[in-house]
């Protein structure tokens, strides 16, 4: 009885969030009133940045809001001193991807280190499918060698000041919600995330996470309003996006694989023809004995039949995706042949030590052995002037031969043939279009009108994708501003979160309870699997499941059961249930509500709030649709139980501000 009392309640609750599925019509029959100036300015600050702060319409109407745009379209004229304070503890982003390896090094690169032969043989059977090792992966030890393993690992971490990889991906997602949050370049913020979905990375996949900082500061939050060529070559180039779409290991069926060199005296050592004279200059060079230099011997033997094993070949991953996602779209006249022609293009385009296992080995070498460490860097195939985990371009690996993309010739030769291929994609008339279709997706709504994305696109090409002016082209369409537009896209979850926090002017120091309540909901950072990235359409967001996430999410912020999460909401109290109503009302949703929702929040407030089950714990009867990213289906070590705390504050009061953040006026942006 008390299980079906508990189910009721959830459903009369999630009935009031059922209302936020979108049913506009982008069609209406009636014609809509013009939108007032003050809905003007809630429009831009729901879309352009990640929702209203208390007095931020204020502020916007006092400046003019066509002002307010042009200074958000130029952030560097923005201090941010403020939110570049709140993260000046996250120090991988201050650091260098080489930097990150070295301090974060993952247990597998030192364990390579540590073992020789052994680990490297098990980190090329898991080269592109795992994470980099742990020691509790390697089943076929024994308890005693792993417990032998970990005390090898502490006290390396111990004795060279090392820090536990685990933390890489709080301090990443940290970042992006406190920039989100709290910065007053909102609008740079917003198409980060744009542009991190649109140029997806999984940081579940292998070394992806060591790259994630470098490549949010210098690839998408530099370029993010600056220009289309220059993010995608960023993004070309940079090692999170050749690492996760395997592009690092693409080599023409004709060039050569062994990037080490494979000087005379390594080809002796491989093939076991090592003369006496030879094993005198090493063990001299090297100040090895007999015993010490059959153990390297055995090692390189056992490194060569491992890259003999992983067949090096054509890899296809990376401009398949380079055209579908990221410039030209489905459907637009490219086919197979093309997808070769640009794969062969990008041959060579690699990674300098991939899994920073240089790195590991140099943070247990004495920093006065220079000898040993060149060697060693030699050894893995390293550029000298090349730091661990920078892109560079290996002439030998590349395919020489012409090239013929979409009908143009591209014979440059080396490096220049992948930047050709760049310059004809980003030209192209396609790339204009799926990328101004997917900016109105994001900015206007779920299905843009053709007429209005040509105009958008007529502009990326007239200014040969520049985004700031695509961007001012958009927003100054008079589609923008249509009245049918106005509260018509459903938020993401991640853009409910922050919206949240800066609706109720919280404080939050981002960490590991608050993301793990964006896992939850569904949508963490660099979480999403598959290089289309996070869906922006309400059909992907909305089912039952979510929103009983969505409910649970809303119950716990406006209670205070969230730890490193404060809101304080006093100016919402009083002494009738029904003005406190009114005043979150007016301080959430600026005192703008349908009847219909009013009428629900009314038969709401005297109910008592159902308690949700957090997470998996949940009856599977009310979860209905599972179409929703769920948090098992993310990956990157993210899938952690929110611990809450008790629920603190005034409850009439957080229940009102709860089932306000749960409305469709809320939910919808």
């Amino acid at each position: 009885m008390r299980k079906r009392y508990f189910l009721t309640r959830i459903l009369s609750v999630l009935s009031l969030f059922a209302v936020a599925v979108p049913t506009v019509s982008f069609g209406n029959s009636a014609t809509p009133k013009p939108l007032s100036e003050e809905q003007k300015i809630l429009h831009v600050l729901n879309r352009i940045t990640y929702g209203p702060r208390p007095g931020d319409v204020e502020r916007v109407k006092a400046m003019g809001l066509q002002k307010f745009i042009e200074q958000q379209l130029n952030p560097a004229a923005i201090d941010d001193a403020a939110a570049d304070n709140r993260v000046k503890h996250l120090e991988v982003f201050n650091m260098s991807t080489s930097e990150v390896f070295a301090k974060y090094p993952n247990p597998g690169a030192l364990l390579r280190q540590l073992e020789g032969g052994r680990q490297a043989q098990a980190n090329a059977r898991n080269r592109n499918t795992t994470a980099m090792q742990t020691p509790e992966q390697d089943q076929a030890m024994s308890e005693a060698e792993q417990r032998e393993r970990r005390a090898k690992l502490q006290e390396y971490y111990r004795k060279y000041d090392l820090r536990p990889a685990g933390q890489l991906m709080p301090q990443i997602a940290s970042n992006r919600v406190l920039r989100a949050a709290y910065s007053d370049r909102q609008l740079q913020e917003v198409m980060v995330d744009f542009w991190q979905n649109h140029f997806n990375v999984f940081a579940g996949k292998a070394a992806v996470r060591w790259y994630i900082p470098s490549y949010e500061r210098d690839v998408l939050r530099k370029n993010a309003l600056g220009n289309f060529k220059d993010l995608l070559v960023g993004t070309a180039q940079h090692p999170a996006m050749l690492f996760y779409l395997d592009n690092f290991e693409s080599v023409s069926p004709s060039g050569q694989t062994n990037v080490s060199g494979n000087n005379r005296l390594q080809q002796a050592i491989r093939s076991g023809s090592l003369t006496p004279r030879m094993r005198e200059q090493i063990k001299q060079r090297q100040g090895l004995s007999d015993a010490e230099l059959d153990q390297r011997i055995k090692q390189m033997q056992t490194q060569q039949q491992a890259q003999q094993r992983q067949r090096r070949g054509l890899n296809e991953n990376y401009a398949r995706e380079l055209m579908e996602l990221h410039t030209l779209g489905v459907d637009s006249g490219y086919t197979q042949k093309d997808i070769v022609e640009v794969a062969r293009a990008f041959t060579g385009w690699t990674i300098a030590d991939p899994r920073g296992y240089r790195r590991a080995a140099a943070a247990m070498i004495d920093g006065t052995e220079e000898q040993r460490l060149n060697r060693l860097q030699r050894q893995m195939g390293i550029p000298d002037d090349v730091e661990s985990g920078e892109f560079y371009f290996n002439e030998r690996w590349h395919d020489k031969e012409p090239k013929t993309v979409l009908g143009n010739r591209v014979n440059e030769g080396g490096i220049e043939d992948g930047l050709k291929v760049i310059d004809i994609l980003v030209s192209h008339p396609a790339t204009a279009k799926f990328i101004a279709r997917k900016l109105a997706v994001k900015f206007v709504n779920d299905r843009p009108s053709e007429a209005m994305v040509k105009r958008v696109a007529d502009e990326f090409m007239k200014t040969r994708g520049d985004i700031r002016s695509t961007l001012r082209a958009l927003f100054s369409d008079k589609e923008f501003f249509a009245p049918e537009n106005y509260r018509a896209k459903i938020k993401t979850p991640f853009e409910l979160a922050i919206s949240s926090i800066r609706a109720l002017g919280g404080n939050t120091n981002a960490g590991p309870a608050f993301v793990a309540m964006l896992n939850k909901l569904g949508e963490v950072p660099y979480g999403y699997q598959a290089p289309t990235g996070y869906p922006d359409t309400a059909e992907d967001w909305v089912n039952t499941g979510a929103l009983l996430e969505r409910l649970n999410y809303a119950v716990a912020i406006a209670s205070n059961r969230i730890p490193g999460t404060r809101v304080d909401l006093r100016a919402y109290s009083a002494s009738d249930k029904h003005q406190i109503l009114d005043r979150a009302i007016d301080g959430i949703l600026s005192g703008e509500i349908s009847a219909a929702t009013r009428s629900s929040l009314l038969k709401q407030i005297d109910q008592p709030l159902p308690e949700v089950k957090p997470g998996n714990e949940t009856d599977e009867s009310i979860s209905g649709d599972t179409n929703m990213r769920q948090p098992g289906q993310q990956g990157g070590n993210m899938n952690r139980q929110a611990r809450l705390l008790a629920p603190s504050g005034n409850a009439d009061v957080f229940k009102v501000v709860s089932l306000v953040i749960g409305t469709p006026e809320f939910q919808r942006q």
